[in-house]
């Protein structure tokens, strides 16, 4: 399907912002390379997170077990198998997970499915710890891989290059467009002849695949992999966070909101890392209470006000 006018001018912005983030490595190898990896990375988990809750509106929380089993992907077979058949098969493995978790939970929604997906990232995270404390001889595993920091970055780009593209076809085929039906009453969706089971599995398994790879991929970055760091719950409600203040409805929504999100954060875990929950949990709070549909949400309500001729 041809782009309209109005799309090609958006893949023009879009194409030059990505050539001015590849030059990054250039101009700085230190402070802000690392923090755009760390942009590059939530981009992608938060863009991903919201393809699928953005139409649902289902409340995802299982972030962190994908992108630990993607970790854990390449930590194990590191050894043995060469690095970028890993990533692949971290994102087939995502993948089939993805799809035994949907068809088993997304029958369920509301607060049921918010807790089940916090307590399987959770589950996950205590088997993993289990398994290596019980057969292993450590709780972590070395990740040793001829790699850098801009190849890391590169790589992450090249990713959130790759969520975006899927996000445009999916806005523009028939699942998104059932999706979308699904997110403003599911009840009406299934008379409707949609089934909401599949489609809401399908995109399940887009969002945990780049999930998987993402940690795949960030894994040589950390060297050394343990259920705590790859599985944390506040990776998952920081992607949520970050998805949120942004909007969540928009593709490039979550990009708005993880680029302020990421550098206040690396400041607050620098000045309070004491604190850092407890102000991850005040933000959540403040964001959910005054901007529920985000800053996009806030830009285009003012447009639209403008439009009508109030405010």
């Amino acid at each position: 399907m041809t782009p309209t006018a109005k799309e090609q001018r958006f893949f023009a912005v879009a194409a030059a912002g990505f050539v001015a983030a590849a030059a990054l490595p250039a101009f700085d190898d230190g402070y802000w390379l690392s923090m755009g990896i760390t942009i590059a990375m939530y981009t992608v988990l938060a863009t991903s997170w919201a393809l699928f809750s953005g139409p649902t509106r289902y409340i995802a929380l299982s972030t962190a077990a994908f992108f630990g089993i993607g970790m854990y992907t390449v930590g194990i077979g590191i050894a043995t198998v060469p690095y970028p058949l890993l990533v692949l098969a971290a994102g087939l493995i995502g993948a089939a997970l993805g799809g035994i978790v949907g068809l088993a939970t997304l029958r369920v929604s509301g607060v049921y499915f918010v807790i089940f997906t916090l307590g399987l990232a959770e589950l996950v995270r205590q088997l993993f710890t289990w398994v290596q404390t019980t057969m292993g001889t450590s709780s972590g595993l070395y990740v040793l891989v001829d790699t850098s920091e801009r190849l890391v970055y590169w790589q992450l780009l090249a990713l959130a290059a790759a969520v975006y593209l899927a996000g445009w076809a999916i806005g523009r085929s028939r699942l998104g467009f059932a999706l979308r039906i699904i997110g403003d009453d599911e009840t009406v969706a299934s008379h409707s002849g949609i089934n909401t089971a599949r489609a809401k599995v399908a995109l399940f398994v887009v969002s945990c695949t780049f999930a998987a790879v993402t940690g795949a991929v960030l894994a040589p970055r950390w060297n050394y992999v343990e259920p705590t760091n790859a599985f944390s719950a506040m990776l998952s409600f920081q992607v949520v966070i970050m998805a949120l203040l942004g909007g969540a409805h928009r593709l490039w929504g979550p990009l708005v909101g993880v680029i302020p999100f990421a550098l206040i954060w690396d400041v607050i875990s620098a000045q309070a890392p004491n604190q850092s929950t407890l102000l991850l949990g005040v933000a959540f709070l403040l964001i959910v209470y005054f901007i529920p549909h985000g800053v996009i949400g806030l830009i285009e309500k003012q447009f639209r006000r403008r439009s009508t001729g109030h405010g």
